[in-house]
């Protein structure tokens, strides 16, 4: 007897291969739905299946689901960011019907709120997944893959790359620019921080085994369903997803658009989305049909090497919205065999990555591996003496994307006039007892910039490996110092052993001196104690305290 798989949206970009894929699974009978019957009836003529007119918004919606009686309903068609109040009438119609229900939505409120059918669906003993698509079905099949064997996850990362020339359809247009400029929640350091959507401009290569295949290109920060799941799920410290137009052309305009948005004069995009999508049909015949996707997953492993594991996918020959497809493929089997659990949940690491790759069997698809070691600056700076640092100072400099720790301190200042005005130069604290602290710790490039915040006051500095010598090079503005750092009895000690203003070398009679270290207390915090003097000038300030990561009370 066959299964019947209701796909709506069956002849859309992505139900179609989809459809085109279920069309030669054996007992498959296969019903391709949409509100255009002439297009659900071309597309059965060319590739199988049985066309239906089937509207999603109709009043009768539960009793024209369950007239087909299907083993599994899969909703292609979106966008979910659209949806109202009822947004889950079809899951709802599919559970009343003794159906399975998947969807591809990769909306985060969407993905995450199919939760609220999970007693009803395991009250009938059926599974509902939402996000069964590239986001978050596959690329949590990849995260769950890369991070065996971690016990400290820093940071996962993900990009999407389409070539210019894939197919997109309305619904997909208005997904992207809808978001464009908006505020996207993204987890960072261990917390929730916003950011605009469309932001945060990177240049993206994906090079595997050596031979790139995707060269150059854009890509910003996008609203995706990993953003919120995947720090629950797998304890990430930070979570990022990017996604990017072949066209710099495209995407630099659509990031241009999105400024009225982030400033408030315009509340969306999506009102131009038709205009926006007539515009890519223009320039369709520029650029490729080349994709890509990156997954990478950076941190510590039981034997306390810092990893870099990247998973790397790249779509050739116009084959990438292929990829979209492939986990409701995979779950229609996985759903008949019965190897999926009932109730209503995202669908984060329901199957197997091995699974998906087995149906990339016969399409442009080729995916890479690679694992290599990951150093953060202090790591590279301080070299095999880390290893004889208490593992709290180790965990301190562990920084990979964002750290944010918090804290409490003791400020006291040096007597007389210069030191007053070297401290208010400096942007230095205040002084006073028991001061509530807080240290953001952000990788950029290959080094971090360090915000310290005293009690609302804050001053900052960029560190980078000092290429003259030993250790880190510390810059505050004009003014930049070469830091030793030695580990000694169990401390990390910061010497100071040069410096410059404004890239001239300050003479040795003019440095600071530093007695400034960090240790661990009796409660395993991490504790600093800075001393800063100045030659004729005396001490300036000295700031000792302990720091405990986000989230953890001291």
């Amino acid at each position: 007897m066959s299964d019947i798989v209701l796909v709506v949206g069956g002849y859309g970009v992505f139900g179609a291969r989809i459809c085109m894929g279920l069309a030669g699974e054996a007992g498959v009978d296969l019903v391709v739905a949409g509100r255009n019957m002439r297009a659900a009836e071309a597309f059965c003529a060319r590739y199988g299946g049985r066309p239906l007119r089937f509207d999603r918004d109709a009043a009768d919606l539960a009793a024209r689901v369950r007239d087909v009686g299907p083993f599994v309903v899969i909703d292609a068609a979106g966008p979910f960011q659209n949806y109202g109040p009822e947004c889950y009438r079809l899951a709802d119609a599919a559970l009343a019907a003794g159906a399975h229900y998947l969807d591809l939505s990769d909306d985060p409120h969407f993905t995450a709120g199919i939760t609220g059918l999970d007693a009803a669906a395991r009250a009938a003993g059926r599974t509902v997944l939402s996000g069964v698509s590239s986001v978050p079905a596959l690329s949590s099949s990849v995260v769950a893959e890369l991070a065996d064997g971690m016990a400290d996850i820093h940071l996962i990362e993900s990009v999407i790359l389409p070539g210019n020339r894939a197919p997109r359809g309305l619904s997909v247009i208005r997904a992207i620019v809808g978001q464009a400029g908006r505020p996207l929640s993204v987890w960072r350091g261990g917390r929730f921080v916003s950011v605009p959507g469309w932001s945060g401009l990177e240049r993206v290569t994906l090079d595997p085994a050596g031979a790139t295949a995707v060269a150059g290109r854009w890509a910003s920060h996008n609203a995706a369903p990993d953003l919120a799941l995947f720090p629950p799920r797998f304890g990430a410290r930070s979570v990022l997803f990017r996604a990017g137009l072949e066209l710099k052309l495209m995407h630099g305009g659509l990031l241009l658009l999105s400024l009225p948005v982030r400033w408030g004069l315009v509340r969306s995009l999506a009102p131009l989305a038709r205009l926006l999508k007539w515009v890519a049909e223009r320039l369709e015949p520029f650029g490729s049909d080349t994709g890509g996707m990156r997954v990478r997953v950076v941190g510590r492993t039981w034997a306390a090497d810092m990893e870099l594991r990247e998973w790397v996918l790249i779509a050739g020959a116009g084959d990438g919205p292929h990829v979209p497809a492939l986990p409701a493929r995979v779950l229609y089997r996985r759903l008949r065999d019965g190897k999926v659990a009932p109730g209503a949940r995202a669908c984060v690491a329901e199957f197997p990555l091995a699974d998906a790759e087995v149906l990339m069997a016969g399409l442009n698809l080729a995916t890479h591996r690679a694992t290599r070691p990951m150093k953060a600056l202090f790591a590279e700076a301080i070299g095999p003496d880390l290893r004889l640092l208490p593992q709290p100072l180790v965990d301190l400099h562990a920084v990979i994307d964002v750290r944010r720790w918090h804290g409490e301190a003791e400020v006291t200042h040096g007597p007389g006039v210069v030191a007053r005005l070297v401290r208010a130069v400096m942007r230095f604290p205040r002084a006073g007892g028991a001061v509530r602290v807080g240290v953001t710790m952000e990788r950029r490039g290959s080094g971090e910039v360090w915000v310290r915040d005293f009690a609302g006051q804050r001053f900052r500095s960029h560190l980078t490996r000092n290429t003259a010598g030993p250790g880190v090079r510390e810059r505050f503005g004009l003014l930049s110092f070469d830091i030793g750092l030695a580990v000694r009895a169990g401390r990390l000690w910061y010497p100071v052993v040069g410096g410059r203003l404004a890239g001239v070398p300050l003479p040795r009679a003019l440095l600071p001196s530093s007695t400034s270290c960090e240790s661990v207390d009796a409660a395993g915090r991490a504790c600093f104690d800075v001393a800063i003097a100045l030659p004729l000038v005396g001490p300036v300030i000295r700031y000792r305290g302990w720091l405990v990561p986000d989230g953890e009370r001291g």
